[in-house]
C-alpha cells in the first residue's frame, strides 16, 4: 500500500500559525475536533507530551514526528502541518522545524503505526523534500508529492522500519580517545568500524577499551592479590592518542539487510543474546538495529 493512500486532505494544514511544536500539535488536534470526532483532548495531549519527554521527536531535515499510542483514540490519525516561518524548536542540524507529522493510534495497533512513521521519515530524508513541501499551495499538492515519492507501507514490519539510519562509526586509523569521546557523545556502548567507502569492517565496544587497559585480566581474576607494577588505567590514558582502533576492534558482528523481517532479527538477538545488529545494503553500512529500540519503538511505542 502506498503511504499517500493513508493521507487525507482534511487532515493537512499547509499554513500553521503556531510558533512552537506544542502549539502546532494543538493546532493539528483541533482539526480532528473540527471534524466532529469525540476524543479526550487532554488525555491525547498528555500522551503526546509524555512521549516527547522520553525522546524529542524533532527528526532533523526540518521535520518533527510527534506521536502517541493511546486508548483515547479508536483509529489511526495522521495529521500534517506546514509552518512557513519555522517553529522555535529545532534539531541539532540547525534547521528549524517546518513540517510536523502527528500520528495517533490506539495502543492495540502497532504495525501500521510504526510503518507509517517509518514511511514519513523516509519521505523526509529524500533530497529536496523540504523545499518541495514549502512550495505547495494546496493540500492536494502535498499528497501528490508523497505519491510521486512512491513510499510504500508493507504488510510486515521490516528492519528499515525500526533501524537507526545515523550510525556512529570510526575507522581503523582513529584513536582510542576518539572512540571514547564518540561513545560518550552518542551515549553508546559500541561503534561500527568502517573503511573510507563506508564498508563495515567490525565493531569496537566499551569492553574492548577496558581490555586494552587490563590485558592480564584473567590472571587478576584468578588471583585478586595479583601485584601490578603500574596502575593500568593511568597507563592507558598515557597511550590514548597512540592506540589505534585497528589494534582493538573485532570482526565478529551480526549483520542484516533493511528488507529483513523484524521478527527474524529479534529472534536472532534473543538466541545469541546480542544487543545490536548492523544493517548493510550493497556492501555499505546503512543502519543499526538496537535491541532497546525494538523495546522502545514497538513495545513501548
Amino acid at each position: 500500500m502506498k503511504l499517500a493512500n493513508l493521507l487525507m486532505e482534511r487532515r493537512i494544514n499547509i499554513d500553521l500559525k503556531a510558533d512552537s511544536k506544542i502549539g502546532a500539535i494543538r493546532e493539528l488536534l483541533d482539526m480532528i475536533i473540527a471534524e466532529g470526532v469525540r476524543l479526550d483532548y487532554d488525555a491525547v495531549l498528555n500522551s503526546i507530551q509524555e512521549r516527547e519527554e522520553i525522546e524529542n521527536t524533532s527528526y532533523g531535515h526540518g521535520f518533527a514526528f510527534p506521536h502517541a499510542r493511546t486508548d483515547a483514540v479508536e483509529e489511526l490519525y495522521i495529521l500534517v502541518g506546514i509552518s512557513k516561518k519555522g517553529l522555535e524548536c529545532q534539531h541539532s542540524d540547525g534547521i528549524p522545524v517546518h513540517v510536523v507529522c502527528l500520528l495517533l493510534t490506539p495502543s492495540t495497533i502497532a504495525k501500521l503505526y510504526l510503518q507509517t512513521l517509518s514511511g514519513l521519515a523516509a519521505f523526509g530524508r529524500m533530497e529536496g523534500t523540504l523545499e518541495k513541501i514549502m512550495a505547495v499551495e494546496h493540500r492536494s499538492d502535498l499528497i501528490k508529492l508523497v505519491s510521486d515519492a512512491n513510499v510504500t507501507v508493507d504488510k510486515e514490519l521490516m528492519v528499515r522500519d525500526v533501524m537507526r539510519h545515523d550510525v556512529a562509526a570510526v575507522t581503523p586509523d582513529d584513536t582510542l580517545k576518539e572512540v571514547a569521546n564518540k561513545m560518550f557523545r552518542h551515549r553508546l556502548s559500541a561503534l561500527a568500524v568502517v573503511d573510507n567507502r563506508n564498508k563495515l569492517l567490525g565493531v569496537i565496544n566499551d569492553r574492548d577499551l577496558i581490555k586494552a587497559a587490563l590485558p592480564d585480566y584473567k590472571a587478576l581474576i584468578s588471583n585478586l592479590n595479583y601485584d601490578m607494577d603500574v596502575e593500568p588505567f593511568e597507563e592507558l590514558l598515557k597511550q590514548e592518542d597512540k592506540i589505534k582502533v585497528s589494534q582493538l576492534y573485532r570482526d565478529e558482528y551480526e549483520v542484516t539487510t533493511p528488507e529483513t523481517r523484524i521478527v527474524e532479527v529479534a529472534a536472532m538477538m534473543i538466541f545469541k543474546d546480542i544487543r545490536r545488529v548492523f544493517v548493510s545494503s550493497e556492501d555499505n553500512l546503512v543502519g543499526v538495529l538496537l535491541r532497546k529500540d525494538i523495546v522502545n519503538m514497538i513495545i513501548r511505542g
